[in-house]
């Protein structure tokens, strides 16, 4: 007991006021008319019966409220147990990444959470986490012991790939708001792929004690680590997969390697793989059907982690894809160059059709993959308008300026006009390539850009553009814009021997490749993914001006199932890709796909992270220790509990109290005797 505000107790003295009111005021008599004093005898008169206490419970009354009131002010306080102190708030995470497959090891880290709950005081908050690719809450800190084993038994493995910085970052959020106690129980392989980057990631705050429970032991585990295939294909003999197997801690062995296409063995090889170490097979031909094939690379089981001997690819069978080459009809140069650099890439998966301008009127872009305007100063009206309305909904277009560029005020579908014209070639000399964007598509391969020499360059304002090359001057070479749903690629040069030496590289294949497929659709929609990647399913565009509001996309999941629900497929624009398997996908622009996805191979690799490491993690070996003290010395913590509002009640109940007793002595005067 104590006081916040001891020198309101000063206010005590007032108490003497009602004492007055009732003992020490005046006595005073009610003067009566007589006639005459001379018969009345002076006398002296007792003044005890007028000293007396009179109304003891309207005085008592009076006391207590004066008392009250400064007991009140004095802001009144007891000690005890503070409840939030002495709180301890039990997290259980549970590691679900791809690699917990591996034995029993989820089913392990299930059974000793439940132990763990079993052993808190029925007092004690819990809550249970899943830590994958992220940290994700399922129960918030409860009291309930059925609903917290409930949610640990519901924990399914997942195809994520670990990640002990997200469980550091989760920690670091929840003790913003949370000021008690934490007790963090984590129950993982202790996969060292695990590991962020930085170790600070992982470090806890100072109110969490990281309780570490190690569910697994080193062994040997063989993968398929990765697969090379084509995405689209064209001929089946020209076609090759190469699929690298891996041993992690392994001694030498052989093992059984099998293609499968849809289910079905279609090849397999015995290979010898190092101890430890890794080896390529190669299967030389990929016979699969027209259309979307499902195929994997599988080695035969031989340890204790079958989920990672099989590695997921798409193949798409069709015929060769047509593209436009629209050019001027004296221009014969860029039509040889660009066509011939499209037959020797992609496999042959194009087949180039040449127009000249005159011809492009009849021609319906929407029937080709991409178009390739060369060096046109104009197109038909009609043609442009058609080509327009097709990038919009997602198709795409190269353009190659060309020296022609001087004759037109704007750029048909890019609808720019060149800014001015670099001649390099009129002072003797030429510009090279300074700056490339690797990260695009179309510029993978740009290791021999900077030998080519550049005699002309057109001068476009990039504006919201992306430019994937530069010239040495800083003039944007190769500038990607997207309009609604599609592209237009604008290379400021042209594909002749004259503006430029870049056909004559054999850079200029690899380019008119990547081009080709970025264009055509081939880059995203085919192939294998990561889970956890994103998949771009419609551009981040407004889709009322693109002319595509409405458009939706479907997703079909490698459960059979869909995903998304009607309002997201037709306004999500990108989708990540949480399991293992094959996702059937129409994007918004009606272009189907088949793609596989696999597990992170860090995954598969099941070394373990050194003691000392997780020692120096959960802050030294003696952490159950930590625990305890750290939770006595909360419950020793003592909090000061006001009791001003308590003293404000009786206040109040005494002032009440007293008007109804004052109300009844002293509503009537009464004459006394």
């Amino acid at each position: 007991m104590g006081f916040l505000a001891p020198w309101f107790l000063a206010g005590l003295a007032a108490v003497g006021l009602p004492v007055y009111i009732h003992l020490l005021r005046r006595h005073t008599t009610t003067p009566r008319p007589v006639s005459s004093l001379m018969f009345f005898e002076r006398g002296t008169q007792s003044s005890t019966r007028h000293r007396r206490l009179r109304y003891l419970l309207l005085f008592s009354l009076r006391t207590l409220l004066v008392l009250l009131l400064a007991l009140a002010f004095a802001n009144p306080f007891v000690r005890r147990s503070s409840a939030a102190a002495s709180e301890r708030l039990v997290l259980i995470a549970i590691d679900n990444s791809f690699s917990m497959r591996a034995g029993t090891r989820l089913a392990d880290a299930k059974q000793g959470a439940l132990e763990v709950l079993a052993s808190r005081k029925p007092s004690e908050r819990a809550q249970v986490m899943v830590l994958g690719g992220e940290l994700q809450v399922l129960t918030q800190p409860i009291q309930d012991a059925g609903a917290l084993r409930r949610a640990v038994e519901s924990i399914q493995s997942g195809d994520s790939h670990g990640n002990f910085g997200e469980l550091g970052r989760g920690m670091r959020a929840l003790t913003e708001t949370v000021h008690t106690p934490v007790e963090l129980h984590l129950f993982s392989d202790m996969q060292s792929s695990n590991m962020p980057g930085n170790f600070a990631d992982m470090v806890m705050p100072g109110n969490v004690s990281l309780m570490l429970h190690p569910v697994a032991k080193a062994m040997p585990n063989w993968t398929v680590e990765s697969v090379e295939a084509p995405g689209q294909l064209v001929d089946p003999k020209r076609a090759r997969v190469l699929a690298v197997v891996a041993g992690h801690q392994t001694p030498a062995a052989t093992r059984t390697v099998s293609l499968v296409i849809n289910g079905v063995i279609a090849a397999t090889k015995k290979v010898e793989v190092p101890a430890d170490g890794r080896v390529t097979v190669a299967f030389e031909s990929l016979d699969v059907p027209y259309g979307a094939s499902r195929c994997e690379v599988r080695i035969d089981a031989a340890d204790g982690f079958s989920a990672d001997d099989a590695s997921n690819f798409a193949v798409k069978r069709s015929d060769p894809e047509r593209v436009l080459f629209v050019h001027q009809t004296s221009d014969s140069r860029s039509q040889l160059y660009f066509g011939a650099a499209l037959a020797a890439a992609a496999q042959s998966s194009f087949v180039l059709q040449s127009v000249n301008v005159e011809q492009a009127a009849d021609v319906d872009p929407t029937k080709y993959a991409f178009v390739v305007l060369s060096d046109v100063v104009s197109i038909p009206s009609i043609f442009e308008n058609t080509l327009l309305r097709d990038v919009q909904n997602g198709g795409n277009v190269l353009i190659a300026v060309g020296p022609s560029a001087t004759h037109r005020q704007r750029l048909p579908v890019f609808g720019e006009s060149a800014a001015d014209m670099r001649y390099y070639s009129r002072s003797g000399g030429f510009s090279t390539v300074g700056q490339v964007d690797a990260s695009h598509p179309a510029m993978k391969d740009a290791a021999g850009w900077t030998d080519a020499k550049f005699y002309y360059a057109a001068v476009f304002d990039p504006g919201h553009s992306r430019v994937a090359a530069r010239l040495a001057d800083g003039t944007p070479l190769l500038l990607d814009k997207q309009i609604g749903q599609g592209h237009v690629l604008l290379f400021a040069s042209g594909f002749d021997n004259v503006t430029n030496d870049l056909p004559l590289h054999p850079t200029f294949v690899p380019f008119v490749d990547h081009t080709a497929r970025y264009l055509s659709g081939m880059e995203g929609l085919s192939g294998a993914r990561v889970v956890d990647s994103f998949v771009q399913l419609r551009s981040a565009t407004n889709e009322a001006a693109a002319g595509s509001q409405g458009a939706t996309v479907e997703i079909v999941g490698p459960d059979g199932t869909r995903p998304l629900s009607l309002q997201e497929e037709a306004r999500v624009q990108s989708f990540q890709l949480t399991h293992a398997g094959f996702y059937r996908m129409k994007f918004a622009s009606s272009r189907d796909a088949l793609i596989a996805v696999n597990p992170d191979r860090r995954e598969s690799g099941l070394e373990l992270i050194p003691e000392d490491v997780l020692r120096l993690w959960s802050g030294g070996a003696d952490t159950s220790a930590k625990a305890e003290t750290s939770t006595a010395d909360a419950k020793e913590k003592k909090g000061a509990y006001s009791l001003w509002w308590w003293f404000m009640l009786l206040i109040l109940m005494a002032a009440l109290a007293e008007s109804l007793v004052a109300s009844r002595y002293l509503g009537t005067q009464r004459e006394e005797v």
